[in-house]
């Protein structure tokens, strides 16, 4: 059945890393089922491939994101996401900054949305090691409020090596949200297997927090969370691709949760419309 709202996927990163750590290419080469992963990753690089594969997959919009994560899982750049996404619109660039990378971080972003339109920022403190609240961090959350962008933060578990656990905390976020009241914060993977109660209560407790459920098989997301249906308007799909061999499959196990219509349409494309300030 078609929505009456676009079908956004929050959370796709680009199949072409200019490096790959060895456990995160070996993790997609296993759920792709790919044996020639020179050929899989040039056909994707192609943006009209993508889209192609978007199509098939009933996806409307994908947030593509850029990674600065050479410890963990590895670097795909900023520019090599502007490019990707450039001219193409129904791809949408959210850009990377790691605080340990750059001198000042708040001027990088900046210059990467005013120059570069990147519409969003995500964020990977389990890969990067700083914690949420830390005063590295808050230059960031200062320009991404001024500008009005949403930033996403990788919380919970990782089975990347080298990833470390204790900074996905989502109990940080409490400090974030409190500190920038205007700025609209998603915790991916909503502290995935550890942490799926602090996400719920946190993102029910503060206005500008919201649950991004990538990473979680969703047939098991009303188990994870009971009570799903009252925060309706706090939640947001994302598959994860290509950590994910279908988002599709994930699509169809969102619209079989037995939730209402209206809750379904929020979850796969109205809530983040909203905060792309597509509608």
């Amino acid at each position: 059945m078609k929505l009456s709202v676009p079908v956004i996927d929050f959370h796709i990163h680009p199949a072409y890393y200019e490096k790959y750590c060895p456990s995160a290419e070996e993790f997609i080469k296993k759920n792709q089922h790919v044996e020639d992963w020179t050929n899989f990753t040039k056909k994707y690089k192609d943006p009209a491939d993508f889209l192609r594969y978007l199509d098939d997959n009933v996806v409307d919009y994908a947030v593509i994101l850029a990674e600065l994560s050479p410890i963990t899982t590895g670097i795909c750049t900023n520019e090599y996401v502007h490019e990707f996404c450039l001219g193409q619109d129904r791809l949408i660039p959210f850009a990377c900054v790691n605080p340990y990378l750059i001198n000042d971080p708040g001027r990088e972003v900046e210059r990467l949305v005013k120059e570069m339109g990147f519409r969003g920022l995500k964020l990977y403190p389990t890969y990067n090691y700083f914690y949420p609240n830390e005063p590295l961090v808050y230059p960031i959350y200062a320009k991404a409020e001024e500008l009005g962008i949403p930033v996403m933060l990788h919380t919970g578990s990782s089975v990347f090596k080298g990833a470390r656990i204790k900074y996905g905390d989502p109990l940080f976020f409490d400090d974030v949200a409190i500190d920038f009241p205007d700025l609209n914060l998603l915790m991916t993977h909503c502290g995935r297997g550890l942490w799926y109660n602090t996400a719920y209560f946190l993102s029910r407790l503060h206005k500008n927090l919201y649950m991004e459920v990538t990473g979680l098989p969703p047939q098991k997301l009303l188990d994870y969370f009971p009570e799903l249906e009252r925060n309706a308007d706090k939640v947001i799909f994302g598959s994860d691709w290509p950590a994910v061999a279908s988002i599709k499959s994930n699509i169809d196990a969102v619209r079989a949760l037995p939730l209402k219509e209206e809750t379904k349409e929020k979850i796969l494309g109205g809530n983040a419309a909203r905060l792309l300030k597509m509608t």
